[in-house]
């Protein structure tokens, strides 16, 4: 067992064991060490669940008070599409994946020029174009992070595996869930009708 038992996680211990999403990478940053539970033998550095755990409230309480219209939900990664897609279309957002035209946040005469509230990104690093155009115009950013990002521009880091299709889809899943929850489009303890397995796919 990597952790010991949490029965305040969103959900339970073994699902999100099961999809590695508090494995992160050989590499840490200065700014990922405060969200690192310890080290593996094999070198990989295990986040904190409990840290994902918060992270995730706090961003769908702020997310839940904004228009949803205009929240962008960026992945240039492949293993991020379906997760950002599903997500966008249960949440009603704006979904931007593959790879990010510069000029979108920060262009009005670019013919795709779009005016976010606030940016989701998948990783830090990958999409670090958009988190750079969204800090131009101060929007905020939450991204998810795992032990080799940075924190640069970002204003609420999510740290997790984002580097896993399951872990991704978990993430996402999660999140959504939870700014229903916020918004009273679900009860306090309700679930979804999508489940993680549709984040993943796509479907």
């Amino acid at each position: 067992m990597e952790v010991e038992v949490n029965e305040n996680l969103l959900l339970p211990q073994e699902v999100l064991l099961s999809a590695g999403v508090h494995i992160g990478t050989r590499v840490k940053t200065k700014d990922m060490e405060p969200f690192i539970y310890k080290v593996r033998p094999d070198g990989l550095f295990v986040l904190d669940m409990e840290q994902m755990n918060e992270r995730i409230k706090v961003a769908a309480k702020f997310l839940s008070r904004m228009d949803l219209r205009k929240l962008v939900v960026a992945s240039s990664k492949r293993y991020g599409k379906s997760p950002v897609e599903k997500f966008c279309e249960v949440i009603g957002c704006m979904p931007m994946t593959g790879r990010f035209t510069s000029g979108t946040f920060t262009n009005p005469i670019y013919s795709g020029f779009f005016e976010p509230v606030a940016v989701i990104v998948t990783d830090s690093l990958a999409d670090n174009q958009i988190v750079e155009e969204a800090s131009q115009i101060g929007v905020p950013v939450i991204a998810l992070c795992s032990t080799d990002n940075t924190k640069s521009n970002v204003d609420i880091v999510i740290p997790m595996n984002n580097k896993g299709r399951r872990s991704l889809a978990i993430a996402f899943w999660l999140i959504a869930r939870e700014i229903l929850r916020e918004r009273n489009e679900l009860p306090a303890s309700g679930e979804m009708t999508q489940t993680i397995d549709n984040f993943e796919t796509g479907q």
